[in-house]
């Protein structure tokens, strides 16, 4: 449960917390001085994740759950104890790239979980969450898009699409609440050295490290350090897209890499 002294700090809601840029805005977040919200399939990992954010001085809840399961996720949400239920941001952040493949020598079960993970997941906690925000008239919609939602590349395809889905459907978002004081935005992320391209390989780490061969690459506490920023600007600030790439990154197929 969460702790009286605390009724006056934020919550923030983190999906995917147990690695990568979901962990570090968990640990940016509890920095600041935001109690959290950690969801993820992985309860050990949550578990570990919840007990170095106390450390800092933070409440946690876990809510276990896989995005891509809309009842699991319905379930965990309604079950949240009354007094973290005013979240004040949402950072819809689980996502995955599977294969790198030719659209048309693609397989099924990758793309299926790309899409029902980044596009329906994001929507589903989208559509439990920010109902409360609207009626509290507050709140912060943060959305993980990718430099790969703005222009497809090479075995891209299906990836790219789901992040170009993330863009309109934040857009579109952004729209529908310009009534209210809530505010959305998308951060697009380059080259991100966290397990994204280990995932992607099915585990071949070798072929995953060479992605990031030549170029120091971003980590998931620099997009973390954006997501806070975001969520820190003036509440009559919206910063609505902000695209995040290494120096030697000019966009989503140019890189300069040192040999």
């Amino acid at each position: 449960m969460k702790k009286q002294c605390c009724a006056d700090k934020k919550i923030v809601l983190v999906t995917g917390a147990t690695s990568g840029i979901g962990e570090g805005c968990a640990k940016r977040f509890a920095e600041g001085g935001y109690d959290v919200i950690i969801t993820g399939r992985n309860t050990a990992k949550l578990e570990a994740l919840k007990n170095e954010l106390q450390q800092r001085g933070s409440d946690v809840l876990i809510l276990a759950f896989d995005v891509r399961d809309r009842e699991a996720a319905r379930k965990a949400v309604e079950g949240i104890p009354e007094t973290w239920k005013d979240i004040d941001v949402l950072i819809n952040n689980a996502g995955l790239a599977r294969g790198l493949e030719p659209e048309y020598q693609g397989d099924f079960d990758d793309w299926d979980q790309m899409i029902d993970t980044n596009i329906k997941g994001l929507l589903t906690m989208t559509r439990l969450i920010v109902p409360g925000m609207v009626s509290r008239n507050h709140g912060h919609i943060i959305n993980i898009g990718s430099v790969a939602g703005d222009a497809a590349y090479a075995g891209g395809n299906v990836y790219c699409a789901t992040k170009a889905a993330v863009k309109a459907i934040t857009d579109g978002l952004r729209i529908d609440v310009a009534d209210t004081k809530l505010r959305v935005t998308n951060i697009k992320p380059g080259l991100v050295e966290t397990n994204f391209s280990n995932v992607r390989f099915h585990g071949d780490t070798q072929r995953a490290d060479n992605v990031y061969r030549g170029i120091q690459p971003l980590t998931g506490d620099d997009i973390a350090d954006v997501a806070f920023y975001a969520a820190s600007a003036p509440e009559h600030v919206q910063i609505a897209e902000v695209l995040v790439l290494a120096t030697h990154q000019a966009n989503g197929t140019v890189i300069h890499r040192d040999e």
